[in-house]
């Protein structure tokens, strides 16, 4: 192969990783695989089509197994720890709720059912942390 095609082939795969496809960066290594072998090509090296080929699989599969999971845990290791669910989050309670009474009540804008999961009641207009979610029901723990 010509070695422009190799370089436009590592540039494409290196634009497709970091602009439009989120392959979790694969594409990355193919592209410097590609980039490299383009290279070895610009350099001058008469390599035969076989060659440049078992060149461009072996440096793709080589860094993507040792080098791979290092970079991309150092890239995305620094991103926040995604929080999904209100689990911990605190809600009021609009009416008495004795220990195991369930009630309905309003969070983030809808009506849930809510059922005290503590020990001791909890009053009237008093805030309470959801423990989990079990289906549609809010489980319920009063705070202190």
């Amino acid at each position: 192969m010509y070695w422009w095609a190799w370089i436009a082939a590592g540039a494409i795969l290196f634009g497709a990783e970091l602009t439009f496809v989120d392959a979790q960066f694969y594409l990355v290594f193919v592209g410097a695989a590609a980039l490299i072998t383009g290279s070895l090509r610009l350099l001058g090296l008469d390599l035969a089509v076989w060659l440049q080929w078992l060149i461009f699989a072996t440096i793709a599969v080589a860094s993507m197994v040792f080098f791979r999971r290092r970079i991309y845990e150092r890239l995305r290791g620094s991103l926040p720890a995604m929080r999904t669910g209100p689990v911990g989050e605190t809600v009021t309670v609009g009416a008495a709720l004795l220990p195991g009474e369930a009630c309905r009540l309003e969070f983030r804008g809808s009506s849930w059912s809510a059922v005290n999961d503590g020990t001791v009641p909890i009053a009237a207009g008093a805030r309470a942390r959801i423990r989990r979610v079990d289906g549609l029901t809010l489980i319920l723990h009063g705070e202190p």
